[in-house]
């Protein structure tokens, strides 16, 4: 039995016996009506259930910071998505504190907002140029402070981004169905080319360091390019400029160490060299190429090479004895998908 209903039990059997004694002595309506009241009071006292007290809602877990999609924006202000614990949906003794971190700079405090009837309070912020770091926590009575949340990133950028091409200049000719389109901007900036000759189009994300790379196709004639770039804070800058495409075709040139051969000094060496160029007048790196050196009285000779990065690929034999005094040739055949195919030849003569 708890310690306060045995109390309780105890004062009742003292007030009975209270009343036995005054019975005795004569004074029952005295008593009775001492005791009931004193009884009532008692057991009023003893079984009424407390008043419920008021209850303060302790919080120690952190809010959390909804994270933008996309932290580049070109807009002052944002919304701030802060969620907060559910107990504390729609209570009026809790607030959510927002600090800001400036690029260098620790957090300050710039507002408070109050929580409402849901756990997510949307709160406006300004940014200022540049990176925001907005983190929160919440405060309560007598300034009591939950941890603070998770840094979430925005970054304010307002100004369109910088195009440079370095690759064709302008009114550059190219000699091909395409131009190469290189240049630099801000990382993860979408281009677009567009040639106003032909309409074709093509579009590409700038690298992380700003790089990129189209191809674009181009009609002959002038050609009008415009490359529109768009920064990932929605900011939108253009660079115009031409290039003529030109009626060059891929070329080899072959030459020879030597054009006139000595039969009386037979054997003799003999060095093929060719020079592989695309439309455009660019050396050609890594494509393949036949060799053929034909002499009077011998066998034809025939081997491949594939250029090197300055499309250069050369070819060394030997012109053995047994050779007949006369006019003999040498050919290159060069072969692309892009650009189709170029020969050449010379001639190598065997005299007396």
């Amino acid at each position: 039995m708890p310690l306060g209903m045995r109390l309780g039990l105890a004062g009742i059997i003292l007030v009975l016996g209270v009343v036995v004694l005054s019975v005795a002595a004569g004074g029952v309506g005295v008593v009775v009506g001492g005791v009931g009241s004193t009884l009532s009071g008692f057991l009023t006292d003893v079984t009424s259930t407390p008043s419920a007290k008021p209850t303060t809602v302790q919080v120690q877990d952190a809010p959390r910071i909804e994270q933008p999609a996309e932290p580049y924006t070109n807009q002052p202000t944002v919304d701030l998505a802060v969620i907060v614990p559910q107990a504390l949906a729609g209570d009026t003794d809790h607030r959510v504190r927002i600090y800001l971190a400036l690029e260098g700079q620790a957090p300050t405090a710039i507002t408070e907002a109050a929580i409402g009837p849901t756990n997510r309070v949307i709160i406006p912020v300004q940014l200022e140029q540049g990176i925001n770091d907005f983190s929160a926590s919440i405060v309560g009575p007598n300034d009591s402070q939950s941890d603070t949340s998770a840094t979430a990133r925005f970054v304010y950028d307002n100004q369109p981004p910088k195009i440079t091409i370095s690759s064709p200049k302008n009114n550059a000719t190219v000699n091909g169905p395409a131009v190469a389109i290189k240049g630099k901007t801000q990382a993860r900036t979408t281009l677009q080319a567009h040639d106003d000759a032909n309409g074709s189009s093509i579009t590409g994300t700038a690298g992380p360091d700003g790089s990129f790379s189209l191809n674009l196709a181009i009609a002959p004639g002038v050609n009008q390019v415009t490359i529109t770039g768009t920064d990932p804070a929605g900011n939108v800058s253009n660079v115009v400029f031409n290039v003529k495409r030109g009626n060059g075709k891929l070329t080899v040139d072959l030459r020879a160490n030597d054009y006139s051969i000595k039969r009386s000094q037979l054997p003799e060496s003999v060095t093929l060299f060719a020079t592989v160029v695309d439309p455009d007048g660019r050396p050609l790196a890594g494509v393949n190429l036949t060799f053929t050196l034909s002499m009077p009285g011998i066998p034809t000779v025939t081997t491949d090479a594939t250029t090197d990065p300055q499309g250069k690929a050369s070819f060394q034999t030997t012109v053995p004895k047994g050779a007949d005094i006369g006019q003999g040739s040498a050919a290159v055949l060069v072969s692309t998908d892009q650009f189709g195919s170029a020969q050449d030849s010379t001639v190598i003569t065997i005299t007396k």
